[in-house]
């Protein structure tokens, strides 16, 4: 059985959100956040010298890294519409968009948040930059989702689920207010009853 360590607030909801739409039987090893500094305890620094989250365990693996830790829990699944025929193009706008999550955009998304925690004038050099890269990446979802229902075309996948927290996170902090396919995105995905049963986790 897979063991999740969980942290509240925090990416790993993405797996728990995984192996929910999987059905596949997993352990969850919760860590909370200090309530005052809101930084990850060293719990997770006995797990794996990254102390983040999520980390699994199986089979005497130790695997940090959500991509990375999604790919591995899709082969363990073998078959699963949550992952296009590799060579179709739903697979291809699979992998851009599984990597495009962390690669692209969550920097300027949890920049921002970080951001919004000081003061500024929004005259410093990483305002200008962040602000671009924000406009770029929230203008290119918006409009692939409005020619198409998911990331890797009109089926769900587990490139949603790559996606879906990091635009929580952009809308927590009033970036996509102005962007309505995301926004119609969001209130779908979200009902979805495997995201529900991730979230109850915290």
């Amino acid at each position: 059985m897979i063991k999740v360590h969980h942290l509240n607030q925090s990416r790993s909801t993405r797996i728990l959100w995984l192996l929910e739409e999987l059905q596949m039987d997993y352990q969850v090893e919760h860590h909370l956040r200090d309530e005052q500094t809101r930084l990850a305890p060293a719990s997770l620094g006995l797990v794996h010298p990254l102390s983040k989250a999520p980390i699994i365990e199986h089979k005497g693996l130790k695997i940090c890294e959500s991509g990375a830790i999604v790919e591995y829990i899709l082969d363990q699944a073998k078959e699963s519409d949550l992952r296009p025929e590799k060579g179709t193009r739903a697979y291809y706008q699979y992998l851009e968009w599984s990597h495009f999550a962390e690669g692209s955009l969550a920097l300027p998304v949890i920049a921002s948040l970080l951001m919004q925690m000081e003061s500024r004038d929004g005259s410093q050099a990483m305002d200008g930059y962040i602000a671009k890269e924000l406009n770029l990446d929230l203008s290119f979802i918006d409009a692939t989702l409005s020619k198409q229902r998911y990331f890797a075309g009109e089926q769900f996948s587990a490139a949603d689920i790559m996606m879906t927290v990091l635009l929580e996170i952009a809308l927590s902090v009033g970036l996509i207010e102005s962007r309505p396919h995301i926004s119609r995105y969001l209130a779908e995905v979200q009902g979805r009853s495997a995201y529900q049963k991730a979230r109850a986790y915290g």
